[in-house]
């Protein structure tokens, strides 16, 4: 309850040096308010204030109660327990909530109907505008994805359109808002702004035009010299040390700073970007950049490692920037690479040197991309027997930010999964095709505009046919689980899917892994109305997410039947005992490749530059205390346990298919 200021209080704030044209303007809490507490004030507008009666703690443990003091506020509404110090021009227009701290800010303002960020046009991939997308509070990864890059479906992309531009519409305002607990210090221009609960603003320059969605349980932290401008930035994200923003939306747990430059871009869950810049990219969750001469340019990105010095062109100096780049998940830019656009790169692939030619490797996951003599020599396959593959898809899960409880990505980190490992059955018939093809025994092989060597061609065909047995293999296990059924036709019924879900084509909607036949019906039920609200095609990405495993084991399933022969209906103990032997021969034969290439970081030749004005005992032994030995690191020894565990799985299962069998 509120109610206007007594004489006896007017007459103490004019005497604290409090000014305003109407007094009765000025409502405060029935209970609470302590005019002892606001001094230097020009009030103006309509003006609300609730209790002053608690202290607020400073970094440092230093203690200061709340009050308003040297400022000049127009037209708010300022909760309980606030704390606002040295306003050197103007708050106005704002809601203030509960316990927000304010201090040595220059001016807080909105002016006229603001959207904050809200609805706002990002040109992704394309910088003419042909891919634009709105943003909004809670956009996924995943309708972006949908939105950029599924124009061929335009009355889906239209309706999406329409509901965004519907919910910005619904929180338009003349106020803007600085939610419970947030703390803006040392700052300069706030402008048009929605900042959330717990955010913390110390030393930016300049906001305007944006929404800070930060939570109790994942604050938002924007650093010293920080320009945006039309913007979101979603919660557990951190943007700092001079980085500038301009129309870009910035997902959960993504880290932007250091002098970074951002135009026209969206990231993802647990971006990472550093130094350099970024102009019209898509950059799917885990994307990491941080050199100040990588420039990332009108192309999609999802896991992404880039060098320094990597960039892209996306044009050809003909009609202008118009082309656009595809790099699918897990690849990695070495320093000082190059692409230039239209091109598209496979998942999982290291690209190293120049490459003019639009080289498209999309059916070669797993594979090196090389500049040799101008042209571009593709290495299929050779990546799955790289130890830093292994090391990435194993770090992923560990560098989620996210705390907030509502997950706006659906993240799967499967290095092998219905998407990746179609790429490799394409790769496999490629490659065989190609070899097929060929008069006599040529040294190399066209492809794509790249170049294959033949014994390339014969290692990529052997590391491709131990990741689809890897990856069979682990399916049949994780269904079969501990073997523990009466009959053969109990294992069978196990092993039957309930569903048809999940057969046919996958797709990778930056991190989730989805049967294509899901998103074709989430976009008809988007098109006839069935799903007609931004909630609902998010659950209906939560449930594709959630569904993953049953559909992982239809599509296995089928292709058990293909490269086996072996129908679930009717299979036997000895046809399934014959697919878990084949994978524990794929896994022993790739781990080994992972130890070996492993291995290759502790050889003589990296000991360069340890032992300093030591001779070669020095050398070693400073290597080994620095570094460690090769058979004590973490990675063999995670290496040598997931071997064990193969084994025992596999004896485990051979004993028990055996004793059913009998």
């Amino acid at each position: 309850m509120y109610r206007q200021l007594t004489r006896q209080e007017i007459n103490a704030l004019s005497a604290q040096g409090c000014r305003c044209e109407c007094w009765t303007q000025i409502e405060v809490k029935k209970e609470g308010f302590n005019p002892q507490y606001v001094a230097n004030v020009n009030f103006s507008g309509k003006i609300r204030i609730g209790e002053l009666n608690d202290e607020i703690t400073f970094q440092g443990g230093l203690k200061k109660h709340s009050g308003i003091f040297c400022a000049t506020i127009h037209n708010c509404s300022i909760g309980n327990n606030v704390y606002i110090n040295h306003v050197n021009n103007s708050i106005s227009n704002y809601i203030i909530e509960d316990n927000v701290v304010i201090e040595n800010v220059d001016m807080i303002s909105t002016d006229g109907i603001s959207k904050f960020g809200n609805g706002l046009s990002i040109n992704v991939l394309d910088e003419t505008g042909g891919r634009a997308i709105p943003i909004y509070d809670k956009l996924s990864a995943h309708l972006a994805y949908i939105m950029a890059l599924y124009r061929y479906r335009p009355a889906s992309i239209n309706r999406l359109f329409e509901m965004i531009k519907d919910y910005a519409t619904s929180i338009e305002s003349d106020r803007g808002i600085i939610a419970k607990n947030a703390r803006l210090t040392n700052c300069r221009t706030i402008k048009n702004m929605r900042i959330g609960e717990y955010a913390c603003l110390d030393g930016v320059h300049s906001l305007t035009n944006g929404t800070i969605n930060s939570c109790r349980e994942a604050p938002v932290y924007i650093g010293v010299s920080v320009i945006a401008q039309n913007f979101i930035v979603c919660s557990n994200s951190e943007i700092s040390h001079g980085a500038e923003i301009f129309d870009t939306f910035v997902g959960q747990g993504c880290v932007i700073g250091k002098q970074y430059s951002s135009d026209n871009s969206l990231f993802f869950a647990n971006c990472h970007a550093l130094h350099g810049e970024a102009c019209s990219i898509f950059a799917g969750p885990y994307t990491v950049t941080h050199h100040k001469s990588t420039l990332l340019i009108a192309g999609y990105y999802s896991f992404l490692n880039a060098g320094s010095g990597s960039n892209q062109s996306n044009h050809m100096y003909k009609l202008g920037p118009i082309h656009q780049g595809i790099v699918e998940r897990g690849s990695k830019t070495a320093s000082d690479s190059y692409l230039l656009w239209p091109a598209r790169i496979g998942a999982f692939t290291l690209v190293t040197g120049r490459h003019y030619k639009h080289p498209d490797t999309s059916d070669m996951p797993f594979s090196y991309l090389i500049e040799s003599d101008g042209d571009s020599v593709l290495v299929p396959g050779i990546n799955l027997r790289n130890a830093g593959t292994v090391r990435d898809a194993q770090k992923w899960p560990t560098r989620d930010r996210r705390t907030d409880p509502n997950l706006l990505d659906c993240i799967n980190f499967n290095l092998l999964n219905p998407y990746s490992v179609s790429r490799i059955l394409s790769g496999i018939e490629i490659l065989e095709s190609l070899k097929s093809s060929s008069v006599g025994t040529p040294d190399s092989y066209h492809y794509k505009r790249t170049r294959i060597q033949r014994y390339s061609l014969e290692k990529g065909l052997k590391l491709y046919k131990a990741a689809l047995h890897k990856f069979l293999g682990d399916s049949l296990v994780k269904r079969l689980g501990s073997l523990a059924f009466g009959s053969v036709d109990e294992l069978r019924r196990r092993l039957v899917p309930d569903t048809a879900v999940g057969l046919g084509e996958w797709t990778d909607l930056a991190g989730l892994v989805a049967p294509k036949s899901e998103v074709a019906r989430l976009l008809s039920d988007i098109e006839t109305g069935v799903i007609g609200t931004l909630d609902a095609v998010s659950e209906r990405f939560a449930e594709m997410h959630s569904n993953y495993c049953v559909g992982e084991w239809v599509w296995a399933v089928d292709l058990i039947r293909q490269t086996y022969g072996v129908e679930m209906e009717r299979c036997t103990c000895a046809e399934l005992a014959c697919i878990v032997e084949t994978w524990r021969e794929s896994v022993v034969f790739l781990d080994g490749l992972l130890y070996s290439d492993a291995r290759k970081e502790f050889v003589l030749a990296s000991r360069a530059g340890f032992g300093i004005d030591g001779g070669e005992e020095e050398s070693r032994l400073d290597f080994e205390l620095v570094r460690g030995g090769f058979e004590e690191s973490l990675f063999a020894r995670e290496l040598r346990a997931h071997l064990d565990e193969t084994t025992r799985l596999c004896d485990a299962l051979l004993v028990g298919l055996r004793v059913l069998s009998e």
